[in-house]
């Protein structure tokens, strides 16, 4: 038997429910109004400041959680692009997603976003806030598989930048970009093992890295950390071109594989391309109601 919603005065948004490695994404299907803007960087813009009561409706409780992201597809200005998106979570928009761009990919040939699905693999075009990201999603007698992705240009920005952190003291971290600003620092230097210790020691460690490289440099180092790190570990000499790396998450043992495949430029910093190859798997679909007399119905976060 088929749910349906019982009679209500409310709006109703409809999702894809994914997750990549246990990383979820939210994929909003219908329901969202008319984002305006001429470019997606505009178009995150207008969300940003006229709908974002809607990003804490699908991200924060009672429909969401702390760790929710989401997805919202958008028209693309660039020719090249099959599918815009601007990507949301508990704190704002962000301009660059990993783990997203793997879900999005399978989600656009299921969802028929490309035109013509070929096999073994269909590339998808996607732009991001960040720029055109190319996915290649495995397709096989209709059924998708695995992704990967080939990133923006991405550098090392500073390394061993010394910061404060509250309750550490000064901290030698690097600091890279995959699409967004990331801060790497041994888990070693806080007494923790990515292995063994509780995820609640390494997320507060790594908040408190993240304040105190913010309140440095003024940039978030959030987005795609593999294409981060492997940019990084190639400007360090660690690994060249087409030299593959593994990484293992400690709290779910799932696999990301990543590798610099090209080198370029941007603006002033020697870059790479860098490849991330990932699965993406569904969860389900939800249709949510705002009932106009619901208090809460833009939402609430409890940490």
């Amino acid at each position: 038997m088929e749910l349906q919603l019982p009679p209500h005065d409310g709006d109703v948004l409809s999702v894809v429910d994914m997750h990549t490695g246990g990383e979820p994404l939210r994929v909003v299907l219908s329901g969202h109004p008319a984002v305006l803007g001429d470019t997606v960087l505009a178009k995150r813009r207008y969300v940003r400041e006229h709908l974002d009561q809607l990003r804490t409706a699908l991200m924060f409780e009672p429909r969401g959680h702390y760790d929710m992201y989401g997805a919202l597809v958008v028209q693309s200005e660039l020719p090249e692009a099959d599918l815009g998106v601007l990507f949301m979570h508990n704190e704002g928009y962000s301009t660059m997603c990993g783990h997203a761009v793997i879900a999005l990919g399978r989600f656009a040939v299921d969802y028929g976003l490309v035109t013509e699905p070929r096999a073994p693999e269909t590339q998808v075009n996607i732009h991001c806030p960040c720029g055109l990201v190319k996915a290649f999603v495995e397709y096989c007698d209709g059924k998708t598989g695995a992704v990967r992705f080939h990133s923006v240009p991405a550098f090392a920005f500073a390394t061993d930048v010394t910061v404060t952190v509250e309750g550490f003291g000064d901290v030698v971290v690097d600091i890279s970009y995959g699409g967004a600003f990331y801060a790497f620092v041994s888990a070693q230097r806080f007494g923790l093992d990515v292995s063994t210790s509780r995820t609640r020691d390494l997320v507060d460690a790594a908040t408190a890295v993240t304040n105190a490289v913010k309140a440095k440099v003024d940039r978030s180092p959030t987005g795609s950390g593999v294409t981060a790190r492997v940019a990084l570990q190639h400007h360090k000499g660690l690994i060249g071109l087409n030299q593959t790396r593994s990484f293992q998450s400690g709290a779910t043992g799932s696999l990301f594989t990543g590798k610099a495949i090209q080198e370029t430029r941007c603006g002033d910093f020697k870059a790479v391309v860098v490849e991330v190859a990932g699965r993406a798997f569904y969860t389900g679909a939800s249709r949510f109601v705002q009932e106009k007399d619901d208090q809460l119905t833009h939402g609430f976060l409890l940490k």
